[in-house]
């Protein structure tokens, strides 16, 4: 009896273990919503400033900007794509990353608010 209780809390360990689990190169949720912040940041900024600027051109601007986010959070340009692929094929868990990547940037914008409504009423 032991025996099979020991067993079937090995299959739920292991089962539970391996749902929460992506597949291989895909980045996990947190990497990914660090990565696609800055993904998106840089986008903004290509889109609003290479418009008054016409010795540069959106294109060329972004592939550098990419580049350098990559760079920085030690990843190569494939990986983020297939991970980014990977989230968009599943909606459920894009959903669940845009959610949290959204509602942890709304609370470092509150505490930046605070802080700054705070120092003006020193």
């Amino acid at each position: 009896m032991r025996y099979l209780i020991m067993v079937a809390f090995l299959i739920l360990c292991f089962s539970c273990n391996r749902k929460n689990n992506l597949p291989e190169g895909i980045l996990q949720p947190e990497k990914m919503q660090e990565v696609f912040w800055d993904y998106i940041k840089a986008d903004v900024y290509i889109s609003t400033f290479t418009k008054h600027d016409s010795a540069r051109t959106e294109a060329i601007e972004n592939l550098k900007l990419q580049d350098r986010i990559f760079k920085l959070h030690q990843i190569t340009k494939e990986q983020f794509y297939k991970s980014y692929t990977y989230y968009s094929n599943h909606k459920e868990l894009m959903t669940t990353m845009m959610d949290s990547m959204t509602a942890k940037r709304q609370r470092e914008f509150d505490t930046t608010k605070r802080k700054q409504v705070n120092k003006s009423l020193e």
